[in-house]
């Protein structure tokens, strides 16, 4: 793609972001004490949409990082390398279903808790590549911020899933770490390529988990309405 191509495609998505932000139902659940009781008084339909609708955006956004970080950063023959990424991703011991049979046979109980897992494993990874992008020479804004929203929604994601359990299960689960250790290493100063092909790996590998994500909340929702027809 030619330098030009790269600025039309960059105003585009400039002026498509503010649709996100104005589509996006707000899903802040704690109140001026961070207890998670503003979620608590909506009902659990209402708030399983929501949460699937945080999901939704959250992939999206996601593919448009991972898009337009390649397409700035990363040099076309290093591009077939993001096919692998699924063999370093961070989140890869964590017991999440990975086949399409394995996500059919597990609970409801068991997808909630597979969704809590994978987003409370990246919260820290994406408060890194916040901090790493800022050391980018020329990243255009538009690189940063969907990467802030992206790390505030996921948050926001979490605190959703939390109170729905509570509500569909019953149980007092609380967030309970998950994060990588070692992930945030502000004081190694690798090589620039290097760089940047880890944080491409972080991108892709996160949008897989955001779509996995948003297919299992969509598995459950399905499972509320038609039990016996959910593929």
């Amino acid at each position: 793609m030619t330098t030009t191509s790269v600025v039309q495609w960059g105003l585009w998505a400039l002026l498509l972001w503010p649709q996100h932000l104005a589509a996006s139902i707000p899903l802040d659940c704690r109140d001026d004490q961070g207890n998670l009781s503003r979620c608590t008084s909506i009902s659990q339909e209402k708030l399983l949409d929501r949460v699937i609708h945080h999901a939704e955006l959250i992939y999206r956004v996601s593919e448009e990082l991972s898009s337009l970080f390649e397409e700035l950063f990363i040099p076309f023959p290093f591009r077939l390398q993001s096919n692998q990424a699924a063999y370093s991703c961070i989140t890869k011991a964590l017991p999440i279903p990975s086949s399409k049979s394995e996500v059919q046979q597990i609970s409801d109980k068991w997808l909630l808790h597979s969704v809590l897992m994978l987003v409370q494993s990246w919260i820290e990874p994406l408060v890194y590549l916040q901090m790493t992008m800022e050391r980018y020479d020329h990243a255009p804004d538009m690189l940063l911020n969907k990467t802030k929203w992206v790390s505030e929604k996921l948050s926001s994601l979490e605190q959703g899933v939390v109170v729905l359990i509570k509500k569909m299960l019953d149980e007092n689960t609380l967030a309970t770490g998950y994060s990588e250790q070692g992930v945030v290493q502000n004081d190694v100063q690798p090589e620039v390529l290097e760089s940047v092909m880890r944080d491409y790996t972080l991108l892709s590998c996160f949008k897989k988990d955001a779509h996995k994500m948003e297919t299992f909340l969509k598995l459950l929702k399905c499972r509320q309405t038609d039990k016996y027809n959910c593929a």
